[in-house]
Parts: structure tokens; C-alpha cells; sequence
């Protein structure tokens, strides 16, 4: 395991060389503001030699081959485990929880990818079943993409990255990535790793720059064929506009309800809600975002609920006894404070939580929250638990559906009508039975709808058929 006595001082990766630039980004712990790292940041003039250096050398990595540098990788991870984990929480102010349990997430997707690395999906058609048909057969196979850029969030600093990469990897396709301002060091780290592991630099490029100078200009080259970015709504939807005629993955906001019926185990309930709400400071597009609790049981499971929340400790990120850290920055910390701040003037009341310490900002709960207020209506990102009363299950569809965003839901009950009328009725990518919104194993489908995304799914089968063109050709038979 590598150890740093020291700042991180890392480069950006083009073409597996290190590039750095009289411009540097100095990255803080959002927690004490020491300085974790700094990383150059790339100018204009590096955007010709980045998308040069992609796509001058085609991979000529063999399917196995990229099999093991995946499962390599892998293994260099669960190597460097407690390293990743503190810079992780470095960086973004997780606790360690959540940062050893991202760790091990993103060994989840790099086993993934190198299994599918090795799964030949071709297809074969006879032209015979047809009157108009001839003795030929058809036959598609999958061929890597020229160029992909990857824009990545601060939330899953290393998790997210994963996403991307390994995919692209599996699928043979080079990529350029672009992580967040906030935490590039543990995408960098990654990406050493992966070079470590075999990976020829052609295949992976490791930048940060300006939107203005470099970013923008990068994506909207024409030898890009995709452009993946994980984020707001708001960019997102500047990136559609902006990226030209190409394929595009947007992954954006979400504000997942989890709905509670009044046939709930509240025990399950109760646990799911913390959760749902808490986990990685709330900073997940699938948090759940509104409680929507049967109006029948909801003071039994609002007093329930606030007791659980206290269990969840808010500190010293690097403490094992915490179970919240910090979110991403105190402007963060901010915006969610003035949200609570704004509900309590419009008639709710605060049950627990709600003032900041710096960018520490506890499990808050909230009840008697108007339906259009600003908490509940956007995506508050952060550990806010907004409780509101519904009548019955055809109100609580209509609430859950009255946001911009559909990216993942969840419903706690025992009777199956019920259950399988949420996930018809609610109009998000998932619906999760009494499971939290955001529960989902790395290898299957992932994506919203609405203001959460264009439809294109996520999770490594679907990443890798993205990063892939479908070719069909035919033989005489």
C-alpha cells in the first residue's frame, strides 16, 4: 500500500504521460480546510494534444486482455484500500463508512466489467425465414467507439469514475475523463492504478481544465462520438445543447420519494428511511428526498423515525464512530440551511437538526412542509428528511410524480396490489419494494427519466453496449 506523508501533488494523464501546467487547482478537506492535493489545471492549447493522443493508436487489447488488466486493477485497489478510503474522505468529507464501502463498490464494478469483457454478444439471423430471404446469414458484432469523454461528479469520487472507465476498458473504447474540480485526486489515483495494471495510456487520458478553455471545447469536437456526464440537470442540459451531433449519457439529478403505507413493517420502514436519507451525507442522486408517510401512521413513524435519526452521529469524518460527514463544501451546507430556514417559514417545524457547523450539516428532519416548498420541490443534496402526509396510495403516486425529476422511488409495503400499482404509476427509472430508491447492484440498469435523464441507461451491461456501435454483415450459407 502506497502511503502519503505529504499533500498530493498529482498530474493530469495524457497519453499515460503526466502533463502538469503553470495553473494548478488546490483541492481542501471540506472538513478542517487543509489541503489535501493540487492538480494542473489544462489549458486550451492542451485540448488538440489530449484528443490526438486518444485516437492516433486504435487498442489492440485483446478481449482477455482486458479482462485481466481489469481484474488486475482490481486487485491493486483492494491493495490500496485504506489509502483510496482516507482520500476519499480527504477530499469529500465522508465518513469512513461510506468511503470503504465506495471502495468496495468499485471493485464490484471492475469484477463486472472484466466478466463482460470476455461475453461475446453477437448475434446470428438466418435470411431463409423469409419468402424474400436468400441462402445467406447475417451476423452483428460490437465495435469500440473512436472517442468518449467522461465528466464525472464529486459525490462517488472513485465509484462514479469506475462507472465510466471500466466500461469503456471492457468495451475497448478510449476515453477522455474529466472529474469534479472538488475531489480529482482519487480519479488520478485510479487512473494510476489502472496503468499499473497493464493499461496502455492511449486507452485512458486523466484531465482537468476550465469549462470555458478546455472542457467545452473538448466535448464538442467532432472525433468525440460520446460525451458521458454524470451531474445537475442544469449542465447537463448545456452539455445537450453544446455537444453537437454525437451520443450522450446524461445521469442527472433525482428527488426519490420513498413512499410508507399504513400496512408497513415500520421497523423496515424506519431503517430504510435513515438510510435512504442519510447515507453518504444524502449526497446521492438516489437519496430519498421525501418521506411520504400514510397520514394513518404518520406520528407513530415520525416519532420513530426522529429517535433512529439521532443515532446518526455527524462529526470528525475520520472517526469510526461517525455516521455523517461533511457535504461537499459549507456553500453546500448553506443552501440546505436556508431551505430548512425557508420551510419553517412557510408553516413546518424542525424536529431535529437543522443548523450547520461549517460544511456539517446533521440528519434534519422536517415535518408539516408545504408541498410546494423549495426543499421538497428541488434537489436538496445533503442528509435532509422532509416528512409529508399522504391520504392514500393513488396521493401519494400523484406527489411522488410532481417533481421535474424521475430517477428512483421506493414504496414500503406488504400487499403486492399495491406495490406493483407504485411501480407502475410512479414515473422514475426504478421502483424499489420495500428496499430503498437507490438499491441496485453495479451490473444492472441504471438511469431517470424526466430532468433525471435522457433514458440512456448506466450500470457495466449498458455502459458497454453505449460505448459500442453495432455492425451487421453477411455471408453466403
Amino acid at each position: 500500500m502506497t502511503t502519503r506523508t505529504k499533500a498530493y501533488d498529482l498530474p493530469c494523464y495524457v497519453g499515460g504521460q503526466a502533463v502538469s501546467s503553470d495553473n494548478e487547482l488546490s483541492v481542501y478537506n471540506p472538513y478542517n480546510g487543509e489541503l489535501v492535493g493540487t492538480v494542473p489545471m489544462l489549458g486550451r492549447e492542451h485540448v488538440e494534444l489530449t484528443i490526438t493522443s486518444a485516437i492516433k493508436t486504435p487498442s489492440s487489447l485483446t478481449r482477455y486482455e482486458r479482462y485481466e488488466i481489469l481484474n488486475r486493477t482490481r486487485d491493486l485497489i483492494g491493495d490500496n484500500a485504506d489509502e483510496l478510503a482516507n482520500l476519499i474522505r480527504m477530499e469529500a468529507g465522508l465518513c469512513m463508512r461510506e468511503t470503504r464501502y465506495e471502495v468496495g463498490r468499485a471493485r464490484d464494478v471492475l469484477q463486472f466489467a472484466a466478466m463482460e469483457a470476455l461475453r461475446d454478444d453477437g448475434q446470428t439471423f438466418s435470411c431463409d425465414v423469409s419468402p424474400q430471404g436468400k441462402d445467406r446469414k447475417i451476423f452483428t458484432l460490437r465495435e469500440p467507439l473512436q472517442l468518449a469523454v467522461a465528466i464525472t461528479p464529486f459525490n462517488h469520487p472513485l465509484n462514479q469514475v469506475a462507472h465510466k472507465v471500466a466500461p469503456a476498458i471492457a468495451a475497448g473504447t478510449p476515453m477522455i475523463l474529466k472529474p469534479s474540480e472538488k475531489t480529482p485526486l482519487t480519479a488520478i489515483r485510479f487512473a494510476e492504478l489502472l496503468f499499473e495494471a497493464g493499461l496502455p495510456g492511449n486507452m485512458l487520458h486523466v484531465v482537468m481544465g476550465s469549462v470555458e478553455d478546455f472542457v467545452q471545447p473538448l466535448y464538442q469536437d467532432e472525433r468525440v462520438e460520446l460525451v458521458s456526464f454524470t451531474g445537475s440537470a442544469a449542465i447537463g442540459k448545456q452539455i445537450a445543447k453544446n455537444a453537437g451531433y454525437k451520443k450522450l449519457c446524461l445521469e442527472l439529478g433525482g428527488n426519490s420519494p420513498l413512499i410508507i403505507l399504513d400496512d408497513a413493517d415500520l421497523d423496515l420502514a424506519v431503517t430504510l428511511a435513515a438510510e435512504g436519507c442519510y447515507r453518504n451525507s444524502g449526497q446521492r442522486c438516489t437519496s430519498v428526498k421525501r418521506l411520504l408517510v400514510h397520514e394513518r401512521i404518520l406520528e407513530e413513524f415520525t416519532e420513530r423515525f426522529v429517535e433512529r435519526t439521532r443515532e446518526y452521529t455527524c462529526g470528525d469524518p475520520a472517526s469510526d464512530d461517525t455516521r455523517v460527514g461533511t457535504v461537499i463544501d459549507e456553500a453546500a451546507a448553506e443552501l440546505l440551511q436556508r431551505r430548512v430556514s425557508d420551510a419553517v417559514a412557510m408553516g413546518a417545524t424542525v424536529l431535529t437538526g437543522g443548523t450547520r457547523e461549517g460544511a456539517l450539516m446533521p440528519p434534519t428532519v422536517v415535518k408539516d412542509l408545504p408541498r410546494n416548498a423549495e426543499m421538497v420541490v428541488e434537489e436538496s443534496f445533503g442528509p435532509l428528511a422532509p416528512i409529508m402526509s399522504v391520504t392514500d396510495l393513488d396521493d401519494a403516486i400523484s406527489l411522488a410524480n410532481a417533481t421535474a425529476y424521475g430517477l428512483s422511488s421506493g414504496i414500503v409495503t406488504s400487499n403486492m396490489d399495491a406495490a406493483l400499482k407504485a411501480v407502475k404509476g410512479i414515473r422514475t427509472g426504478t421502483v424499489n419494494v420495500n428496499q430503498v430508491p437507490g438499491y441496485r447492484v453495479e451490473c444492472s440498469p441504471f438511469g431517470g427519466v424526466k430532468d433525471s435523464g435522457l433514458g440512456i441507461k448506466e450500470g457495466v451491461i449498458e455502459a458497454i453496449k453505449f460505448l459500442t456501435n453495432v455492425k451487421t454483415f453477411s455471408l453466403p450459407w
